[in-house]
Formats: C-alpha cells, structure tokens, sequence
C-alpha cells in the first residue's frame, strides 16, 4: 500500500468530519422522532436562524486563526442593532434602510477596532480584553437605547429575511440574507488563502514569534482581523434587527460567543490558532441552527441545546490536543 494513502484518508476525513458531523445529528433526531421529520419549511428555517451565527463564526475564524478569541461578538451585535433602529427610528422610505446598515456595520467596526487596539498596544490577552468588552459593549447599547428595545419599521430590510420573498428577490430558494451570507463566506475564504493579510494572520497563528522575525507587522494585522470581525458581527446585527421585525433590542443574543466558537471549532479550527476551515465553520453554524429546531421540533427545552454545546466545545478542544499531540505539537 502507497505510505501516502492513509495520511491521505485521514485528511479527508478531517476536511469531511464537519459535514458528516451535520449529517449524523439530522439522522439521530430522525431515528429519536421519525413522525416529526425536516420540511422544506425547517430546511429554509435553520438556513436563515444559521446566518447570524454564521456571519459571527466567520468573523471569529478571521480572530482565532491567528491566535485570538473574541468573547464581546454577542455585546456588539445587539449594540449594532440598536443603532439601526435608531437609525431607521421614523422612517424606512429611500435611502434609510440602507444608512441604517451602513451605521450597524460601522459600529460593529469601531467595536472591533477597539478590541484590536486594547489587546495589541496594551499587550493584554484577548480572552481577557474582550470578556471586558463583552459588558462594556452591552452596557453601551443599553444606554444608546435607555435600556429598552428601539421599535423602528425595517423597510426594505424585511425582504432579505423573508422565507418566501417578492418582487425582484422573489428568484430566490430561500431568504436572499442566507446568500450574502454564502458570498461573504466565499470572499473571506478568498481573503485567508489569496491575499497578503490572510496569509499573515495564518501565519502568526502558526508561530507568532516566527512571523515577527519574519517582518511581518504583527500590530496591525492582529487590529485588522478584530476589525473585520467587528465588521461582520455588525451585518449580523442587522439581520437581527430585521428578524425581529425592526426592533433593537440592547439585551439580545446573550451567550452568541458560545455558538460562534462551537461553530468554528466544530469545522476544525484549532484554539492556538493557524488553521481555521471557513466551510467548516458554515456547517457548525449550520449544526447549532439544527440543534435548535429539532429540539423545538421534539419539544425538549433550551437547556438541552445549551448542555450539548458546552459538550462540543470540550470534544473540539480535546480532539485539537489529540492531533497536536500526534502530530508532535503539544503547545496550545
């Protein structure tokens, strides 16, 4: 047997291992409640609840592949909310709904800018850094709304999470947010793999010390993955506000961090950072949004979902230190 060819399966099988794992759940809940079995309507369902984890885990892979954690996304997305119904408080004519995803993805931004900016000039860790801005965040977006969801109309923005759209998004199989999420999926991909900051952040991830050696500038391009996380948290704010039905609401998504992580690390990411799989983390967003509905489906309660990912995030980890160890990196 070539010597290659098992090295080769077991490559495979990692890259697949999301995939499976997504496959083998939907099975297990179809053995567990055979009568209650996915519609086209649970399908369209968990694509749209996976978009605002998914947009999250896709920025969180741009943080952990070079080494970071950013545990204040849920803070900033319900921040970001707020302000988009600020924004559209009054009015959803012309050009307002899209100021007002403009303004989300704005703050987003800033908080992510802020994050980059604590952890790389005052050398703090990240999990530290942003477990304070996980409140500080939060404590923002209840001031900006004086502690109670904004009401505004969402305009045009209700469209883009509409199960069965009209007029000229009615073209779309599914809600036409889940295909930004794809194409944003798709250029983030295309930014880790084929472009200089990409390859610098996997590269730190990789060796940190080795990449400073190397001349890579390792402040800025740390603040610019955080930016861009913060970016991304704040569409994924703007798909909230629209799902509520125009509502911001400063008390929002408590505990998103968890999904974003579980997401990315059930693609097969690693914690220490240097590997990180973009379709992976789609399939884990995917997986926590199955999660999700077949557990309304079969009526078990939300601390089931909860329990379950707690427990993957452990096995993720577990296995992480597994392959490293195999692989003659023990470090985390």
């Amino acid at each position: 047997m070539n010597p290659a060819r098992p090295k080769l399966i077991r490559q495979t099988l990692g890259r697949l291992a999301p995939l499976i794992s997504l496959t083998a759940v939907a099975a297990l809940f179809y053995l567990y409640a055979p009568d209650k079995p996915l519609s086209l309507l649970d399908l369209k369902l968990i694509l749209l609840h996976s978009v605002i984890v998914g947009l999250v885990a896709l920025g969180m892979t741009l943080v952990m592949v070079s080494g970071g954690i950013d545990l204040s996304v849920g803070s900033s997305l319900a921040l970001a909310g707020v302000v988009a119904a600020r924004v559209l408080s009054g009015s959803s004519e012309g050009l307002m709904p899209l100021l007002a995803v403009l303004a989300a993805a704005a703050t987003g931004l800033l908080c992510g800018l802020y994050n980059g900016a604590l952890i790389t000039l005052l050398r703090l860790p990240p999990f530290i850094v942003t477990l304070g801005t996980l409140g500080f965040f939060r404590g923002v977006a209840k001031w900006t709304s004086g502690s109670s969801p904004v009401y505004s109309r969402p305009g045009a923005l209700a469209s883009w999470v509409d199960l069965s759209p009209r007029g000229p998004l009615a073209w779309t199989l599914f809600a036409p947010v889940v295909w930004v999420m794809l194409f944003l999926a798709a250029a983030v991909a295309a930014a880790l793999h084929f472009t200089i900051p990409g390859r610098r952040l996997t590269a730190i991830g990789s060796n940190e010390e080795a990449a400073r050696r190397a001349g890579i500038p390792i402040t800025s391009t740390k603040v610019l993955a955080y930016a861009a996380c913060g970016l991304l948290v704040g569409l994924a704010g703007v798909v909230q506000f629209a799902r509520l039905g125009g509502s911001g609401d400063p008390t929002i998504q408590v505990g998103l961090e968890l999904k974003a992580i579980a997401a990315v690390v059930i693609g097969g990411a690693s914690f220490a950072g240097g590997y990180v799989s973009i379709s992976g983390a789609l399939c884990g967003a995917l997986l926590m949004a199955l999660l999700d509905n077949r557990c309304t489906a079969v009526g078990w309660p939300n601390y089931v979902q909860e329990l379950v990912v707690g427990h993957i995030i452990i096995a993720a980890v577990a296995v992480d230190q597994w392959r490293r160890r195999r692989s003659g990196n023990p470090a985390a």
